[in-house]
């Protein structure tokens, strides 16, 4: 989603789109995957709406430092997505035990690239759009002490004349759209389990903290009222 990269074949030109949603036919059947430590296995499903275009699909998953992760093991690695077709992505995750109290955040990837007609584009130069979704990845430990719709409800904040900082105090990450001071819109984040945040706040910003969180489904949440730390 921060980057573009291209790779020149010899007969056309490739261009990879890193962005949430993906283009033309092919859509994740979610905004982000929850994966409970007491599951063998997670899913995503993948599905190809177009009626007449066939998508090349391959997925991986990366850790927080956006590098290949190998505890990961995802089926199929790599298939024809054929049109009007769905299909299931299987996530095992294969790695040492995670920390019991709070959540570890991955990314999955799925990088959907159009099929090309090879006698069309014989002898031309050609652009072909493979785009990248990216999608947050929720390695969840079984027994948290609170359940994920209240967490959200736990964040405080701390104010002063030139900064917020929003404090998590729950086992979930949290991330915050819509996130206020006053009538100064701030840039959306994501806080860790037990962290916090700083953020930087406009010369002159005062009023109360306005947020909203995402859910474990992808929704945004109603508006909640930043309570001090």
């Amino acid at each position: 989603m921060q980057k573009t990269s291209f790779l020149l074949p010899t007969t056309g030109l490739l261009l990879v789109l890193c962005q949430p949603a993906m283009a033309g036919g092919i859509a994740p059947g979610a905004t982000r995957v929850i994966y409970p430590e007491s599951d063998s296995q997670s899913a995503l499903a993948v599905t190809n709406s177009d009626s007449h275009e066939r998508y090349l699909i391959q997925a991986w998953v990366e850790n927080d430092q956006g590098k290949r992760d190998h505890d990961f093991i995802v089926t199929p690695p790599l298939f024809a997505a054929a049109p009007r077709s769905e299909n299931t992505l299987r996530i095992v995750y294969t790695g040492q035990a995670l920390p019991p109290d709070r959540e570890v955040v991955y990314w999955m990837n799925v990088k959907a690239i159009p099929a090309m007609d090879r006698e069309a584009s014989k002898g031309a130069n050609t652009l072909q759009l493979a785009v990248l979704s990216r999608m947050k990845l929720f390695m969840r430990p079984d027994g948290l002490k609170i359940s994920e719709p209240e967490s959200a409800e736990k964040l405080r904040f701390q104010q002063s004349s030139s900064e917020v900082i929003v404090k998590n105090p729950t086992p979930y990450y949290q991330s915050l759209v819509n996130l206020s001071v006053g009538n100064r819109k701030l840039e959306n984040t994501m806080v860790e389990p037990f962290g916090q945040r700083t953020l930087k706040l406009p010369a002159g910003t005062v009023g109360a903290v306005h947020y909203q969180t995402v859910n474990d489904y992808g929704a945004i949440t109603p508006q909640k009222t930043g309570k001090a730390s």
